[in-house]
């Protein structure tokens, strides 16, 4: 519940919380609140007019004058009371045999799309497929940035594009590009050592085998690259993580706002480093999974203004209405 009803006990936090948080009666309510425990079913807003108080949504995430525009702060804070889902992106080729699995091991999913299922979030499908062979658990905005690379891809017009995603982690990101195009030259990199290591065998799981991996540091001086080496890079930098809070929402309680302004110079250091890597005619797409225009919209102007990149599209990715997590993407053009 964030920063609202701050002046209750505990326990009245505890049984409002699981009231508004419940989609189904319940034993606790039932003993505690038996009187709300028959009206899980309703609508939040619905709930709000029942509980015997006063409860501010809006203070669920009280930071509004800084999100990015266009999310509906009143729907995105209501948002935080509904568990997000588990969502799958299905690999090429094993679209068929995940959901036969599935089906079989009678785990309820529902087709988002071609490639994308959405499951209940405390589904266990570890023992059921074989995950990054098959299918790789990304939510749902995060497998929309796909449609972004895709188009670059595209658009470079090589069969063999030279890629580098810049702040690899894990690499999902990467996954999904090289199911998009596996003739990738592909270029990873990150700051840290036990990351990589942790790519290496999702790569591995994958079917991944040509690509580089690289330690790289890209808020400091010292940087393995010379200049105009890649066609397309991607930034998914490390950002505030504000567009996850459904899935993290003890944020919501002890985020200091200071953090924004720090992420935010850490940004700018990142892809000051980065975009000189773009060769002529190249692309580079900026993603966060931050709601935070200091984080996404400032930025899109600070690359503009310093690096005369044309912005080709930029979209803030609103999960909070499809119980998926909130992303920005932002793509500009490197031109001759």
């Amino acid at each position: 519940m964030g920063k609202s009803v701050m002046n209750t006990s505990t326990e009245e936090k505890i049984v409002t919380a699981l009231f508004l948080c419940s989609d189904k009666p319940n034993e606790v309510l039932a003993a505690l609140k038996p009187e709300w425990n028959n009206k899980c079913e309703l609508s939040i807003i619905e709930k709000l007019f029942i509980i015997n108080y006063s409860l501010l949504i809006q203070n669920v995430f009280p930071w509004k004058d800084e999100l990015s525009e266009g999310i509906d702060h009143e729907k995105f804070c209501e948002s935080f009371f509904v568990q997000p889902d588990l969502f799958l992106r299905l690999r090429p080729g094993k679209e068929k045999m995940v959901k036969q699995k599935l089906q079989q091991a009678e785990i309820k999913f529902t087709i988002v799309s071609d490639s994308c299922l959405a499951l209940p979030n405390a589904s266990k499908v570890d023992d059921v497929i074989e995950l990054d062979n098959e299918a790789v658990i990304q939510d749902y905005s995060s497998q929309q940035t796909g449609d972004f690379m895709d188009s670059a891809i595209a658009s470079l017009e090589n069969n063999k594009p030279s890629v580098w995603d810049c702040c690899a982690a894990s690499g999902g990101k990467s996954i999904m590009m090289y199911d998009i195009n596996p003739n990738i030259d592909l270029t990873v990199s990150d700051v840290r050592e036990s990351i990589l290591i942790n790519l290496k065998k999702r790569f591995t799981k994958a079917g991944i085998k040509n690509y580089k991996g690289i330690l790289a540091d890209l808020k400091g001086p010292l940087f393995p690259f010379s200049t105009s080496n890649f066609q397309l890079v991607i930034a998914d930098v490390p950002c505030t993580g504000s567009g996850t809070w459904g899935r993290t929402p003890e944020q919501l309680y002890f985020f200091d706002q200071s953090n924004i302004e720090t992420y935010s110079v850490l940004q700018k250091k990142i892809v000051s480093n980065a975009i000189p890597q773009l060769q002529p005619s190249g692309v580079f797409i900026y993603i966060t999974c931050s709601v935070f225009k200091k984080e996404n919209e400032e930025k899109v102007d600070f690359i503009k203004e310093n690096f005369h990149l044309e912005l080709i599209q930029m979209e803030v990715l609103k999960g909070y209405n499809k119980k998926a997590d909130s992303m920005f993407v932002a793509v500009f053009k490197k031109n001759l």
